[in-house]
Formats: C-alpha cells, sequence, structure tokens
C-alpha cells in the first residue's frame, strides 16, 4: 500500500474507532472473551491494527471491517490460549493452598457455557443483549446505534434473554 493510501485507511480506521469506541470490545466479548478481559482485548487490537495498518490491502469500508474483525478474532484467540495455559497454574496452586477448585471449575464451567451460549445467538439478538448487558446502554442509544427503534432494541433483548433460558 502506498502512502496515500496508508494515510487513507489510517484515517478511516481512527473515524471506525472513534465513532463506535465500544466495537471492538462487544466484538470480543461475542468471541468469548471473558468481560474483564474485554477491554484488555479491543486495545491490543486497536494496537495490532494501527502497527498492521500497512498489510491492509484496500482502505474502502467494507475490507477494513473484515480486517479489523479478523484482528480481532486473532486477539480473542491469542488471549483465550494464554488464559488456558495460565488457568492450568492457577488450579495447581489453589490445590497446594486446599481453596475450593472443585467449586471453581463448576462455576467456570457454567460461565464458559454461558459464554458459548451467547455466542450462538444470532447477531440481530446478541448485539443488543450486549450492548445493555455490558456495556449498559439503553434501549434509546442501543436503537440509535443499530438504526431501529427503541421499542425493537427491547424486544431483541428479550428475545435473546428468553433464548437463553432455554
Amino acid at each position: 500500500m502506498n502512502a496515500q493510501t496508508t494515510a487513507v485507511a489510517s484515517e478511516r480506521l481512527g473515524s471506525l474507532l472513534r465513532s463506535d469506541p465500544g466495537r471492538l470490545r462487544r466484538r470480543s466479548i461475542s468471541l468469548g472473551v471473558p468481560i474483564d478481559d474485554a477491554d484488555d482485548a479491543a486495545q491490543n487490537a486497536a494496537l495490532r491494527a494501527w502497527r498492521s495498518l500497512g498489510s491492509l490491502r484496500s482502505s474502502d469500508a467494507g475490507p477494513l471491517c473484515a480486517w479489523l474483525d479478523t484482528i480481532v478474532r486473532t486477539t480473542a484467540i491469542d488471549m483465550s490460549r494464554a488464559r488456558k495455559d495460565d488457568l492450568g497454574e492457577v488450579l495447581c496452586e489453589r490445590l497446594a493452598s486446599g481453596q475450593d477448585v472443585e467449586g471453581e471449575a463448576e462455576l467456570r464451567d457454567r460461565l464458559e457455557a454461558a459464554f458459548r451460549a451467547i455466542h450462538r445467538l444470532p447477531d440481530d439478538l446478541r448485539h443488543p443483549l450486549l450492548m445493555s448487558a455490558v456495556d449498559g446502554m439503553t434501549a434509546q442509544e442501543i436503537g440509535q446505534e443499530l438504526g431501529i427503534a427503541p421499542a425493537a432494541a427491547r424486544q431483541r433483548i428479550s428475545r435473546a434473554r428468553r433464548a437463553l433460558r432455554g
């Protein structure tokens, strides 16, 4: 990519991240990154994007979003691998200390099942649910963000919760 194209891509990436600052965080969560780690994942993905801007083939909006999504997905996978390595060490330490490892393992299994269930929701239900539960957005804000009526946002959140209950 030449200098002019890189400058255009840089401006579009900056504009995209400024216009929707929670985008990378929500995407990270939808990929299974724990909520507590979602900000770190989003920041790592943004940093990777800025650093690898020269590898972008096109500065058009569609390819830019797909490229950014690939970076977020790779970041989520890397964090998941690191977390699994850390989990083994933590469990060994807790076994040695006599803490309730079985209870914590059961809780972790339940949380992972919840993340998988959320991830299986269709995008049109998952995104409003995460925007409400994770980002604390109101139905009005969700509606504006997604270009739908607030009532439709509330309905999608309700449908998502119903689907998660079984």
